[in-house]
């Protein structure tokens, strides 16, 4: 039955494999970095010989010093990899990255943690031949995927290869997993052949074990150990202390118009039908002339919609992109009672939370799981999240509890709780100060799946 469900599999995904050429082409219309070393997907890499054999002879390079291999799809697992990597080469001098990735996000934040002698591709496109050559190229000691990718070709590969595939930082929503036991007679061998499942949480490392994975430990979550950029967020800080600022971070389309109605409706005054009994009694609540508003669009290649969307709304809108020196060390030039600023560039949270008072959680507003709240309280930036969280359901759930966010129905409450908190300053501190005890209070993960996966390598070798 393995057998031939792993066969019916193959076959679709080679059939599939003209569709991925041309959704990677219409991708790179929008985004140059999905055009590049488009046949690294399909297992070629006649580009990287040079490379490999730059110090050392091929065979002698996998014999002696053979690749970790580290896969994380896009930017949140990317970074999520680079605090792992940094304790991995702690453990192992000299040691080798393999580091693939399947987002231009991820593939361009990835690129910052590569030395001399590491490598990084593109996530192989799970064809059995695809997978084949991937393997044999580069030999890895092992395979170490982040949070959630798992292919059922690759997992067959690298078992019979003889090469420990893992899950490290593994989540499961109550969503995936069961989405997941709709094809239990695919996904059960593949979850039952890894060597290793580091879970988030308890209820993560239940789901995996109940779809079959046999070697299950709960290590934490590495998002808690990942460095705040300091830099950056002293700048925004600086940036943002003559104003009040309430952002939307990290947001999903159909977010933005919610926001930009929510605004509009205080500025003219109008009341928010529903606001839940938490709420009801602020009054008056956001003296909005006295309130900067922020968006930080998620994907980069929606800013200039973002931004088209705000100019429809009557806004004016002052992207970070075009801010001035001047600008950087003062907003009161660009941001009046009619103007929304724009965050339209990337690796720059910290400096767009360091700018906020409060943050409105993306991805929580539409049925997204929302973005990692995490990053926001280590910045002592308090959030606002909205219904769906399934992708960090237990940092929500804890932050709640921390008192480092709260949680409302919809766009047209987190406007108001924020407003509310903003125009509370003593509240207001509290929460920050909050926001940074939860993020440290939960820190370690790193440092555990570190000596776990130096543990198992030991182990099989």
């Amino acid at each position: 039955m393995q057998s031939l469900s792993l066969a019916l599999y193959s076959l679709l995904m080679w059939c599939a494999q003209p569709l991925l050429r041309m959704k990677l082409l219409m991708r790179g219309r929008k985004e140059q970095g999905y055009l590049t070393q488009v046949e690294e997907r399909f297992g070629r890499y006649t580009h990287l010989q040079a490379h490999l054999n730059a110090n050392l002879n091929l065979d002698q390079q996998r014999k002696e010093n053979r690749f970790v291999w580290v896969h994380a799809v896009s930017l949140g697992e990317t970074r999520a990899a680079a605090v792992l990597v940094t304790e991995l080469r702690k453990r192992m001098p000299g040691m080798r990255l393999l580091l693939t990735n399947g987002t231009a996000t991820g593939r361009a934040e990835g690129e910052t943690l590569l030395q001399a002698d590491d490598v990084q591709v593109w996530q192989v496109w799970d064809t059995p031949a695809a997978v084949k050559r991937f393997l044999n190229h580069f030999q890895p000691s092992m395979g170490i995927m982040m949070e959630t990718e798992l292919w059922p070709n690759m997992v067959h590969q690298c078992a019979e290869h003889g090469i420990p595939l893992t899950v490290a930082n593994a989540r499961m929503s109550e969503k995936s997993y069961r989405a997941t036991t709709q094809f239990a007679w695919l996904a059960q061998p593949a979850y039952q052949s890894l060597a290793a499942v580091w879970a988030q949480s308890l209820e993560d490392a239940k789901r995996f074990s109940q779809l079959g994975a046999k070697r299950v430990e709960v290590l934490g979550n590495l998002k808690f150990d990942a460095e705040v950029d300091a830099t950056k967020l002293e700048q925004g800080q600086k940036l943002g202390s003559t104003h009040t600022i309430i952002t939307l971070a990290s947001s999903r389309e159909g977010e933005e118009l919610a926001f930009l109605r929510s605004i509009q409706k205080y500025m003219k005054n109008k009341p928010v039908v529903g606001v839940n009994t938490a709420y009801s009694a602020i009054k008056n609540i956001a003296n909005v002339k006295n309130t900067t508003w922020m968006i930080v669009p998620r994907h980069p290649q929606r800013f200039d919609a973002v931004a088209q969307l705000i100019e429809s709304h009557g806004f004016k809108v002052s992207r970070r992109s075009q801010w001035s020196v001047d600008d950087m060390g003062n907003l009161q030039s660009d941001a009046d009672d009619n103007t929304i600023l724009l965050g339209d560039s990337l690796g720059e949270m910290a400096l767009y939370y360091g700018m906020s008072d409060v943050a409105l959680l993306g991805g929580s507003f539409e049925p997204l799981g929302g973005q990692n709240l995490i990053e926001a309280a280590a910045c002592g930036c308090p959030v606002v999240m909205g219904p769906s969280v399934f992708n960090f359901a237990e940092a929500a759930q804890l932050s709640l509890q921390a008192g480092a966010a709260v949680q409302v129905d919809d766009m047209q409450l987190a406007v108001q709780a924020a407003c509310g908190m903003v125009h509370n300053r003593e509240a207001l501190q509290g929460a920050q100060e909050a926001a940074l005890a939860f993020a440290k209070a939960h820190q370690g993960a790193a440092v555990k799946t570190a000596d776990a996966i130096v543990k198992l390598l030991h182990q099989r070798h």
